[in-house]
Parts: structure tokens; C-alpha cells; sequence
């Protein structure tokens, strides 16, 4: 999306001098400066360097603390602070050990500004539980995440790592990596997805964690799935809990507080589910085109104005009562109605290799995996709107694609299948991948031809995969929801069979539309309403 605005706008004007009036404030209450160094190889003077100036430059323009210093990669520093890749920026090296390597560019700048806040402040914001998890680490831990511009994931999970360096600076060192800026380091991690997480040279999270998993993840080692607090956490008294952060859940939220109900939005991961990594949305009313990540920033800042959102928080158990218990992984919630929004997640091809480089050339986002095989052969597996629109997406950004569809025809909207032949994007039709093949990472991959089944091996870097949505519904059967043959949530008009719990959006089937999820979001918080007012579980007496 064009980001140029109008700079006349007397709002837009106000709006901004507003908000550099509040960062002006915040950075003269700080009592630590922010000394901030950059090493750059006398040789390459690129693109990031650059970036990183700029960035500096304009923060220094609202604070005397921030300080800025550059030097080139063979200085006497250099070597006292091991300092060996080109562009690289320490932050505050005598009291912290965070260095960011490449630049904090797109996705990856407001982190870099609540750097700057945490080490003006020296406080790592962390919550109770966090600080208790790493306070129990008794030995140096080594911290490498690798992400990228672009990826809508990486933020968290940089912030995450940051936290911890400031929390526990006598132990745990941080270097965030750009997979842009060094593309040779992720190949040598075979970090081929992003976010990836190492800690002492062992990989402990594959993706963005809540804050909680991470430090547990960074105290074992190992990446951990569930992280039980050790204390009661606080309780939380709603009319309804929305469990998840993407369309449906935000539109219901904004529509549920509308009608006077006080709500809670829970999400596990990134809000916005599947739209966050969509590279370009063209059908959603309003926008002729807009990028996924922006569509997904304007929804939360909505409906922030309106509810309150635990991000980070996984629904561990529902219990139906009144009133219902939500038991997420830092909190109860007591509620009197429960909406799923839990969307759907990517389905897998469940071949050979498939799992193996998950990570290490095998992607399910090109939004976030794709500037790492720019130049490079990959082929992305599919033939609907999700597919096209990724594939799309990488021969933009400069990767060579090959489209791989199983049958003779796509399935995607007629203007997509019209940019696809515009870009001279090669398909192989009636095509299936069998294995997926390579030692450390993806190197090749075994297609067959379903109508000849004649076999060939293609030289690869990469395989994207957009094949379908799987629905999202483990808690649902957990609380015995009823499901659908195909496996969504069973619902008449989003009331399930289970008395005040509802559903909306991708969890329910249909049409997997951005617009769609977003109407049937608003239409369950108004049953709700409706139903709280006059529960439609409860029988009337005969008079």
C-alpha cells in the first residue's frame, strides 16, 4: 500500500506532533543514557548502515540521551566487544550485551524504539512469572534470534529476548539477526524461517512465544509448549471472552463492547491470524490494495479503543457454569458467554521431509521466509487465492517461483490466475510433491505427475506451501462442541450445542474471507447479546 499521505492534513500534523511531544517526554524522564554504537566494514557501506543512521538520527533529535558513535569493523572496540559482522549496532555494552545485526527495519522498528525505553529506564517490563523463571537461570545463556523485516512474528520474539538481556544482563547476551542482512549466518543455522530462537548454540523456539515460554524455553534449553504460572494469577471478571485476535475476534469485540457488554479478547500468537502474514489483501471493502500486516494494525488500533487484549495468553481449558471458567496460561477468566474465533492454521502435506526442514527451507509464510531465497529456485505448492497471491509475492520480491498444482485448472480468482500469467510464473500441472529432499536444508524436491506418474527431481532451495486450512478446534472438542464431518465447529446462527458458548469465523467453515470472518464476527457478538438478555438455554415455566 502507497504509504504517502496528505502532510498538509492539519489532523495528520497534530497527530504526529502529538505523539513525538509524548516520546520527547518519556525520554527526559529516563535517569540512563543510551549510548549506541555501529561497526561497519570500511568495504561495505550498505543499505542497512544506512537505515540504521537514519534511524538514530531522528531519535537523537528528540533526546540528548541517545548517543551515537560509528566505527569501522577492525577498530581496537570491534575486537574488545568480538564484534564480526557488518552492519552491527550494540546498545548500552557496558551495562547490556544486545546487538542487532543487519538493521531494525519495517516490522522490526517500534522493537528498537522500546529498546531505547527499557535501557533509558533499565527496567525490562517483563511480568512476575518471567522474572521468577529467570531468576532460577545460574549460568550464561547465549541468545541468537533470526528474523526478518517483513515478518509479522519476529517482534515478539525479539522483544522477548531483549526483555531478558535487561533483566538478566549478568547472564543472558542477545544478538538479533537480520536474515537480509546476513544471509549467511541463517544458512549456517539453517534458519530458514523466521522468528528461530538458539540459546548456547541449541535451538529452543521456532516461532514467537509469550514471554512466559520463552524464558522458560531460555532456562531448559529446550522449547517448551505450555508454561503453568507457579502463582495464582489474577482473575478476570467478563460478560464475554473472545478467544482469538483475528477478524472475527476483533470485530466481535468492538461489537460486543458497543452493546454494553464488557469483553476480553485472548490470543495466543500474532493478532490477525492468517491476514498478519498475507502480503497484499485486494478484496477487502475500502482498500483497492493493502498490505495484510497494515489491514491488521488499523483493526487492533479499532478495536483497542474499544476492549481490552491479552496477546501472548493461551487458552489452556473452558469450564461451562455460570459463571464459565477461562484458564489461560497466566490467568482466570470468569465470563458468561465464550466465543471461539480460533481461526484455522496451515494444513501440511504429511510427506517425507516435510517435518525434517520445517524451518530449514520448508515455509508456510512468504511474507516472512521469502527475502531469505531471493535469487534462489523455490516452488510454492497450490492452486487457490493463497497460493497465487504468495507466489505472486516472491517473484516480486526477486525469488525464482515455480506454482505446483495437482490438478489442470486453479482454483483462484480469475484476476490473480491474470497477474500469475502477467508475471510469467511457471506452473507444473497435475503435479504432486512426494518427498522433499536435502541433508541440513531443503535441497530438492520429488514430484510426480498424477495422470502419467512419471517422477522427476527438482533442484530447489525452498518449498512455500498454501494447500488449505485445517479449523483450529481442539479447545472446541475439548469442551464437547460438536464438529462438522469436515471438521469445523457445528453452529446454529454461532450458537454451538454447548449452552453460552459461540463460535465465528474460519472455525466455522465456508467461505475463508477476510470480509466474511469479519461479518460473522459482528453477527455472533450480537446473538450474544440477545441470548445474555434472554438465554435461550433456559426454559420458561408454564404459568
Amino acid at each position: 500500500m502507497d504509504d504517502t499521505r496528505d502532510m498538509d492534513d492539519p489532523q495528520e500534523t497534530m497527530s504526529e506532533a502529538a505523539f513525538l511531544a509524548q516520546l520527547r517526554a518519556a525520554f527526559s524522564q529516563m535517569p540512563n543514557d543510551i549510548p549506541i554504537y555501529m561497526f561497519v566494514s570500511r568495504a561495505r557501506d550498505d543499505v542497512f548502515a544506512q537505515t540504521n543512521r537514519q534511524i538514530v538520527r531522528i531519535f537523537r533529535e528528540l533526546t540528548s540521551k541517545i548517543t551515537f558513535r560509528e566505527y569501522p569493523l577492525d577498530h581496537d572496540l570491534a575486537r574488545k566487544w568480538n564484534v564480526t559482522h557488518s552492519p552491527t549496532l550494540l546498545i548500552a555494552p557496558d551495562r547490556y550485551a544486545i546487538r542487532w545485526l543487519g538493521a531494525p527495519m519495517g516490522e522490526e522498528g517500534r522493537i528498537f524504539l522500546e529498546t531505547m525505553m527499557m535501557v533509558g529506564m533499565g527496567k525490562s517490563h517483563l511480568n512476575a512469572e518471567s522474572k521468577n523463571v529467570l531468576q532460577k537461570i545460574d549460568s550464561p545463556r547465549a541468545v541468537k534470534i533470526f528474523v526478518s523485516p517483513t515478518c509479522p512474528y519476529c517482534p515478539q520474539q525479539a522483544l522477548n529476548g531483549i526483555q531478558a538481556a535487561i533483566e538478566r544482563p549478568d547472564l543472558i547476551s542477545l544478538e538479533i539477526v537480520d536474515i537480509q542482512a546476513n544471509p549467511g549466518l541463517a544458512d549456517q543455522y539453517s534458519a530458514h524461517s523466521v522468528p528461530q530462537t538458539f540459546a548456547n548454540e541449541v535451538l529452543i523456539g521456532m516461532g514467537a512465544q509469550s514471554q512466559e515460554l520463552f524464558c522458560a524455553s531460555l532456562k531448559k534449553l529446550e522449547p517448551q509448549s505450555v508454561f503453568i504460572p507457579e502463582v495464582d494469577a489474577e482473575l478476570v471478571e467478563n460478560d464475554v471472552v473472545i478467544v482469538g485476535g483475528g477478524p472475527a475476534g476483533l470485530t466481535a469485540g468492538i461489537y460486543a463492547v458497543r452493546s454494553g457488554l464488557k469483553t476480553a479478547i485472548i490470543e495466543r500468537d500474532a493478532l490477525g491470524g492468517q491476514v498478519a502474514t498475507t502480503p497484499i489483501v485486494e478484496n477487502y471493502t475500502g482498500f483497492s490494495q493493502v498490505g495484510g500486516k497494515n489491514l491488521v494494525d488499523i483493526m487492533v488500533s479499532h478495536a483497542l479503543q474499544y476492549t481490552q487484549i491479552f496477546q501472548g495468553e493461551a487458552v489452556l481449558d473452558i469450564t461451562p457454569g455460570n459463571p464459565m471458567v477461562v484458564q489461560t496460561s497466566r490467568r482466570k477468566f470468569h465470563t458468561r458467554a465464550v466465543l471461539l474465533a480460533t481461526g484455522a492454521s496451515h494444513k501440511h502435506l504429511g510427506i517425507p521431509g516435510e517435518a525434517r526442514f520445517a524451518g530449514k527451507g520448508v515455509s508456510y509464510c512468504s511474507t516472512c521466509d521469502g527475502p531469505l531465497f531471493v535469487g534462489k529456485n523455490v516452488i510454492m505448492v497450490g492452486g487457490g487465492n493463497s497460493a497465487v497471491t504468495e507466489a505472486l509475492h516472491l517473484h516480486h520480491m526477486g525469488v525464482k517461483v515455480t506454482l505446483v498444482h495437482r490438478r489442470d485448472a486453479l482454483r483462484a480468482q480469475d484476476v490473480l490466475v491474470g497477474h500469475l500469467k502477467s508475471a510469467g510464473i511457471p506452473i507444473l500441472w497435475n503435479t504432486e510433491v512426494k518427498e522433499i529432499l536435502g541433508k541440513k536444508s531443503v535441497e530438492a524436491a520429488l514430484l510426480i505427475n498424477n495422470q502419467t506418474g512419471e517422477t522427476t527431481t527438482l533442484p530447489v532451495k525452498g518449498v512455500f506451501l498454501a494447500i488449505g486450512y485445517q479449523p483450529a478446534v481442539d479447545l472446541a472438542k475439548k469442551i464437547g462442541v460438536e464438529l462438522t464431518a469436515e471438521g469445523y465447529i457445528r453452529h446454529d446462527r454461532h450458537r454451538t450445542n454447548v449452552p453460552g458458548v459461540y463460535s465465528a469465523g474460519d472455525v466455522e467453515g465456508g467461505y475463508k474471507q477476510i470480509v466474511t470472518a469479519s461479518g460473522q464476527g459482528a453477527e455472533s457478538a450480537m446473538a450474544i447479546f440477545e441470548d445474555l438478555i434472554n438465554p435461550y438455554w433456559q426454559t420458561r415455566k408454564e404459568i
